[in-house]
């Protein structure tokens, strides 16, 4: 696919994206979730080894390729790697998913009620190294645990920060300063969070786009004048610890927002199921989380 055709696929939004960058920290999580317990690998490369498995196996079932999954998130790992002896990227270009890669290196210690993103030193080879592998974009994740309006400002303004330097390599920047589903204050993260995206979205050149990559509101619909935006590509947003139920039946209460599920388009998935047992599964949570992207419901 050429940058003009996957920007076109994300645009129309016709479809989610899935959440396979699940990193270092995050790993031994979504393994156990596999059904792979941690005395399973005996290093950091074992264990890296054995979530690229489960991503392959993922990325190659039938169900992946159904066309209800229009991008992938993927960890650098992930990236380099190879399936069924291709390159990843090109595994993906060939089924119609658009490929991003996460970019941050996880996040600072709690301050002014948030998580900056840590430094990410040599940032501008591996978007070099990106582009040329045939990405299409980036994402980078911060978070938000309380309305703290300075706090909230610092995310917002290192978030664009980053993002500049996506676009200056041709990739199409995901911006996700996650609210923590769980504070005590989440309607006002979410409105002084709106404000802050607003103001630095209005301050883009109008030649350049950000995608944003949100946990779903409090009040749903709230996210209108970022889904309308002109430099918006597409909103998307993440299960934030919802089981997919109810990740779903929120997502379909926001127009204009699609998936970028993890936790709940794996959910149900066993490294124990047969081939069949397993696409069945992953093809009942694709259907889901299509329906409640694309088929909206009143609030």
């Amino acid at each position: 696919m050429q940058t003009a055709e996957m920007t076109a696929r994300i645009a129309a939004g016709h479809g989610f994206i899935a959440a396979l960058d699940q990193s270092g920290g995050s790993t031994p999580k979504a393994l156990k979730g596999y059904g792979i317990e941690e005395g399973a690998w005996s290093s950091d490369e074992e264990m890296f080894d054995l979530i690229h498995q489960m991503r392959v196996r993922i990325i190659t079932a039938p169900a992946f390729a159904s066309g209800k999954v229009i991008a992938a998130i993927l960890f650098e790992r992930t990236m380099d790697g190879q399936a069924n002896g291709k390159p990843v990227p090109q595994a993906l270009h060939d089924i119609g998913v658009v490929p991003f890669i996460k970019i941050d290196k996880g996040l600072e210690a709690e301050a002014n009620g948030v998580q900056l993103m840590k430094p990410m030193p040599g940032l501008d080879d591996l978007l070099a190294r990106s582009a040329k592998l045939g990405m299409f974009g980036t994402k980078e994740r911060s978070v938000i645990n309380l309305a703290n309006p300075e706090g909230i400002a610092a995310v917002v303004a290192q978030q664009f920060d980053v993002a500049r330097q996506v676009i200056g390599h041709g990739l199409m920047p995901i911006i996700e300063p996650e609210v923590n589903i769980k504070s005590a204050e989440r309607a006002e993260c979410d409105a002084i969070l709106m404000d802050e995206i607003l103001n630095a979205l209005d301050a883009m050149p109008s030649d350049e786009q950000v995608m944003l990559k949100l946990s779903l509101p409090a009040k749903s619909g709230l996210f209108e004048s970022l889904v309308n935006h002109p430099r918006v590509l597409h909103v998307v947003a993440l299960s934030g610890g919802y089981s997919r139920a109810q990740a779903c039946v929120e997502l379909a209460k926001n127009p204009g927002i699609i998936a970028s599920f993890s936790r709940a388009l794996l959910e149900d998935l066993r490294v124990q199921m047969s081939d069949e047992q397993f696409d069945a599964a992953l093809a009942e949570a694709i259907d889901e989380i299509y329906e409640a992207s694309v088929d909206k419901v009143a609030a």
